[in-house]
């Protein structure tokens, strides 16, 4: 027997024969690929299947710089190569349409292998053999975000072309998806609208693991039918819809500007046309140039983004309540989105700093207005305008969407766009939310470290839907409240400066004013251009020095003197007959209405700036720093300006006609020109007149119209004081002591009240009361000033006693006195009907000076 001799083996030579039989599974695993029942179509197939086994076998030992598609351009087991056009296949390999083979007579059971391959890649967005592009599309279309809408073969079975169009929706909606995604991931959407796109970016890797299992079903199990596929994919359509759905309202939330500015310049079209081909621009290249100019134009206005977005989110929320998945999803996606908006919100609330590099938050911040700014001019600017709502909302409830920084509405439902747009749960919570950043913001820039509530649990993640989140604002606005009130009411020592305000102002128990009226009688009488500033303040801290007791001794270095730019009644004529106008300090609001006026006077050659004199321009001023400048801002202290001008006018008036009562008492004035009277009025004989009757009857009529007015500059005084200003005052500071002020925000409103409270009953916001009034104390000023004059006929009468000098005198006498008397007679009834009048129909306080006017009216 033979020794057994092991032969060489050969098996280079058999490898290019026939298959092994590991490689033969790896075939036939590929062939299975596409339906283990798959018949070949023509000859072909085997020499493709050959050049596929010797791929296969090169991909093993190539290099790894050699480039991939090129060699695995035509494996089964990574279909996605197959789509890619390499450079070296052939023009018509290309893919979609140019790949498009027909089915008519390919079995139904190839058909379903087939169109299920391309399902695959069209659920990806890739276009399929059998499955391609609707003919509108075109691959430079710059609106994806309606999605790639596909269309099958008109060849295949229509058994099996119903249940395709009932999946193929969600290759648009995976494309609209991921376009959204995509375009809203830029920066200047906000970070809202990035945490919503990384929300459903984690949706969109759950459906891209479903087609990947599915893909391997495909791949690996004989059983995978077109019906099998509609069973999976079933459930994730209808999250894909809500999903589509949403992108669409968010991507068409925009204004309709290219549809409007579109239809609108079309009457326009031929028009620019010839102007342009007049000037030589004409040409396709401008066009293009101008239609990405109104493009540009047309995305430059404001973004759907942060509050926006979730109000579009609340409302389909709210519209798919019926649908328990709709609910779960848009909840989920309401709860992913309004995160970094709940986080700003809680920045803002509990440390009084804005974090809002987007603009999204529904409280914005004007930087121009800082506390810098406060030092040269505390206004309240910085509390009213630095932080304010982005709709345009005020405390008091009001709307001013017509204001400046207040975007106008959206052409479509009416709603303000990005930022503006408040969150429909946060709608009742924005004030608060306003007002709790403020007022924190107000200690911060104070220099007072501000701590976060230990209770708040850093860690602890809110949302939009908990009530936790609610709760924290109102947490954060009470701790924020009651630490700006105690700043303001202990540390600040806010009603001590009120009362020294009420006090210097109010002319409430002080007798200065008479000292500063004294010692400055001579510098007052000047012009208000030619009286000096330092003069009288001087005379004012030496008449408060002497005066200044108390609590009033430590603001008393914070009253100055000042010179107001017109007269009291004519400046407040000016405010009160112009309607719904805000003024200002300098009256900028009635310019315009005054303006004819002020022509008419410059024409008459008039200059009432120079004819205003000292003591009717003069007023206090108050200093007060940061941040009681707060509660005592500039339009507070224009108030309390406006009340001690009446009142100081008052006064002077009145200290004017005392001291013609004074010049009464001397000799010539108590001297009779008789040398026996009886104290009897005896009546001349017809046609004579008796001198001495006709002198005592004058001199008996300017003692009465002298009582008369200076009791009525008396009453007003007396009014004004005890029935006015010290009962309003009193409330007030019983508001303050008593701690019933829970807000800052009515704090301020309880102050201002108050002022516009004294305003109102001082006669100073009504233009009758205020015209009939201002004629009344400027005929007393007036007569006051005659006194000299008075003095000097009654002189002339003595010496001249039955001459024609002393008649012609006395006539002189009478027609002055009559013309004061028919003046003061006539505004006085007219002044006592207005406010009869306002006291029966609008204003019940003017009651009581009813009564004190009447007294007067009986005593003459």
């Amino acid at each position: 027997m033979d020794p057994y001799t092991p032969r060489t083996r050969t098996g280079s030579r058999k490898k290019n024969l026939t298959l092994s039989a590991k490689e033969y599974t790896k075939v036939t695993g590929t062939i299975a690929s596409v339906r283990r029942n798959r018949q070949l179509l023509d000859d072909g197939i085997a020499e493709d299947i050959e050049v596929r086994v010797h791929a296969t076998r090169d991909s093993l030992t190539r290099r790894r710089d050699e480039p991939s598609f090129e060699v695995e351009r035509s494996f089964v087991r990574a279909p996605l190569n197959s789509r890619v056009v390499s450079g070296t296949s052939h023009k018509t390999k290309g893919k979609g349409k140019a790949r498009e083979e027909t089915l008519h007579d390919v079995p139904v059971e190839i058909q379903e292998a087939l169109i299920l391959e391309d399902l695959l890649f069209v659920l990806m967005g890739i276009e399929g053999t059998h499955i391609t592009h609707h003919p509108d599309y075109s691959p430079d279309d710059d609106d994806l975000l309606s999605g790639i809408r596909f269309v099958v073969s008109p060849s295949l079975d229509p058994s099996l072309r119903d249940l395709v169009e009932r999946i193929l929706p969600l290759a648009t909606y995976y494309t609209a998806i991921t376009s959204f995604i995509e375009f809203r991931s830029h920066l200047d959407f906000g970070l809202v609208n990035h945490a919503l796109c990384a929300c459903m970016r984690d949706m969109l890797k759950d459906y891209q693991t479903l087609l990947s299992q599915l893909e391997h079903a495909f791949s690996t199990s004989p059983q995978f039918t077109l019906q099998k596929l509609w069973f999976y994919v079933h459930p994730t359509l209808h999250t894909l819809s809500l999903l589509y759905l949403l992108t669409t309202d968010l991507a068409t939330a925009d204004d309709p500007a290219g549809s409007l500015s579109s239809s609108s310049s079309s009457s326009s079209d031929a028009e620019e046309e010839a102007r342009n081909e007049a000037l030589g621009l004409g040409g396709a290249k401008l066009k293009a140039v101008l239609s990405d100019i109104d493009k540009t134009a047309r995305l430059s206005g404001i973004a759907v983004k942060g509050g926006e977005v979730l109000a579009i989110l609340h409302e389909r929320m709210q519209n798919m309540s019926g649908d328990p998945a709709a609910r779960e999803l848009y909840s989920a996606l309401l709860r992913a989105a309004g995160k970094p908006y709940v986080e700003m919100v809680q920045a803002w609330i509990t440390t009084g700093r804005l974090v809002d590099p987007y603009e999204e938050l529904c409280v914005k911040e004007s930087k121009f207005i800082d506390r810098g700014t406060l030092e040269v001019d505390y206004t309240d600017e910085y509390w009213e305008r630095r932080y304010t709502l982005r709709d345009g909302s005020t405390l008091g409830g009001s709307s001013k969407q017509h204001q400046a920084g207040v975007p106008p509405p959206r052409t479509a439902g009416g709603r303000l766009p990005g930022g503006a747009c408040v969150p429909p749960v946060l709608e009742r919570w924005k004030k608060k939310i306003l007002l709790a950043g403020k007022y924190l913001n107000v200690i911060r820039e104070c220099g007072i470290e501000i701590r976060r509530d230990p209770s708040h649990a850093e860690d602890e993640k809110l949302s939009m839907e908990d009530e936790k989140f609610f709760k924290s604002i109102e947490d954060a606005y009470t701790h924020a409240n009651r630490t700006l009130l105690q700043l303001l009411l202990r540390d600040q020592q806010l009603i001590p400066r009120l009362r020294s305000l009420k006090r210097y102002f109010f002319l409430s128990q002080s007798s200065f004013l008479t000292h500063l009226l004294d010692l400055s009688h001579a510098e007052l009488r000047k012009s208000a251009k030619s009286a000096s500033l330092v003069k009288l303040q001087s005379l004012l801290e030496l008449a408060l020095n002497t005066d200044a007791q108390g609590e009033d001794a430590m603001f008393r270095e914070d009253v100055t003197v000042t010179m107001a730019g017109s007269g009291l009644y004519e400046w407040l004529l000016k405010v009160v007959r112009v309607s719904g106008v805000i003024v200002g300090e300098d009256g900028a609001g009635v310019e315009a209405h005054v303006h004819e006026e002020s022509k008419k006077d410059r024409e008459k050659g008039k200059d009432d700036k120079k004819q205003l004199l000292a003591i009717d321009a003069l007023t206090l001023d108050y200093n007060v720093k940061f941040p009681l400048s707060l509660v005592i801002s500039r339009k507070t202290i224009l108030r309390y300006q406006l009340i001690f001008r009446f009142l100081f006018h008052l006064k002077h008036v009145e200290q004017s006609l005392s001291a013609m009562w004074i010049e009464h008492k001397t000799s010539p004035w108590r001297r009779s020109t008789r040398p026996h009277t009886t104290g009897l009025e005896i009546p001349p004989p017809p046609g004579q007149k008796d001198w001495h009757a006709d002198f005592d009857n004058w001199r008996k009529r300017v003692f009465l119209l002298r009582a008369r007015m200076l009791a009525f500059v008396q009453q007003i005084l007396a009014f004004a004081t005890f029935e006015v200003l010290e009962p309003n005052w009193r409330k007030l500071e019983g508001k303050l002591e008593a701690g019933k002020v829970e807000t800052v925000d009515q704090l301020l409103r309880d102050h201002v009240d108050f002022l516009d409270t004294c305003l109102k009953e001082c006669m100073l916001t009504s233009s009758k009361l205020l015209t009939a009034y201002s004629r009344l104390i400027l005929t007393c000023s007036m007569f006051a000033l005659y006194t000299s004059s008075f003095t000097k006929s009654v002189n002339q009468a003595l010496a001249l006693t039955d001459t024609p000098e002393g008649t012609q005198a006395m006539a002189k006498g009478w027609d002055t006195l009559s013309k004061f008397e028919t003046n003061f007679n006539h505004w006085f009834r007219i002044h006592l009907d207005c406010v009869q009048y306002y006291a029966s129909s609008e204003n019940v306080s003017l009651l009581p000076l009813v009564v004190r006017l009447n007294s007067i009216k009986s005593t003459s």
